[in-house]
């Protein structure tokens, strides 16, 4: 039998101390098939979980109940109160009405279920300084949850703003910015999105910004704790690219304090 004698709060000693990776919960995306399973899925992004893994994180998918598009900050939080830190991923598109806006025929993959939990989660974490990662739609998340609206289609902006589905460009930070101190002055990085920021929510600051002007990196400069947002996709290039392994790094670093 084991020791108990290190046991805490009525839990055997061998479990005391057993995480040693911070806990990360990001939420699941609902998926109609998956190789392997027989029914509907409930999915995270391979690269993504290796990415914070790889950067010290125990990232755990969640699954993102909002039954009939409801749910509140309450219940949440007496989910996730064992989080460390929050990963928003990308997924299909937000839909309109959480921004005020008019559907879009071009949007896809909409889910409100999907898209209630996720606000959610973003106005919790952000409220209460839990550290927050968000990519790509999830970026987009957490202007909307704060009050800012999006560009729905990029094609139908004209100028020299398309859409960024399978893109690789480069993307100037600010400097002095958290982004800069992460990703540096420039950076490479892999894009898929046709929807993007369009006008900021209160308090939000783009500090990256594409050669054509898209907001490309967000941040809270007066938050009540770390957060960062990215519209690219540093989950595709980490293992190749140190800067955007660095992403996960700096989220994993704040998530220890």
């Amino acid at each position: 039998m084991a020791d108990d004698s290190t046991a805490v709060a009525g839990v055997p000693g061998p479990l005391a101390g057993r995480h040693t990776r911070p806990r990360i919960a990001v939420p699941g995306r609902f998926s109609t098939n998956a190789s392997a399973l027989r029914s509907r899925a409930l999915v995270g992004s391979r690269s993504l979980l290796d990415g914070v893994y790889a950067a010290g994180g125990d990232p755990l998918v969640v699954l993102p109940s909002a039954p009939g598009g409801e749910v509140t900050e309450a219940e949440v939080s007496d989910r996730l109160s064992w989080a460390d830190g929050i990963l928003l991923p990308g997924g299909g598109d937000l839909a309109a009405h959480w921004s005020g806006q008019p559907d879009h025929e071009a949007l896809y993959d909409v889910d409100v279920e999907q898209d209630a939990f996720d606000l959610t989660i973003a106005r919790w974490a952000l409220r209460i300084g839990l550290p927050v990662l968000a990519i790509c739609r999830g970026s987009q998340v957490v202007n909307v949850a704060l009050g800012g609206t999006l560009v729905q289609h990029m094609d139908e902006r004209g100028g020299p703003i398309a859409n960024h589905r399978n893109h690789v460009h480069h993307v100037s930070t600010t400097p002095g910015s958290r982004m800069a101190s992460v990703v540096g002055a420039a950076v490479e990085v892999s894009c898929y999105h046709h929807q993007c920021i369009d006008t900021l929510a209160d308090g939000l600051v783009a500090t990256a910004h594409s050669e054509e002007g898209v907001v490309e990196g967000v941040e809270i400069p007066s938050g009540a704790g770390w957060f960062l947002g990215t519209q690219w996709h540093p989950e595709d290039t980490w293992t190749e690219r140190p800067e955007q392994l660095a992403v996960f790094e700096a989220f994993v670093a704040a998530c220890r304090l």
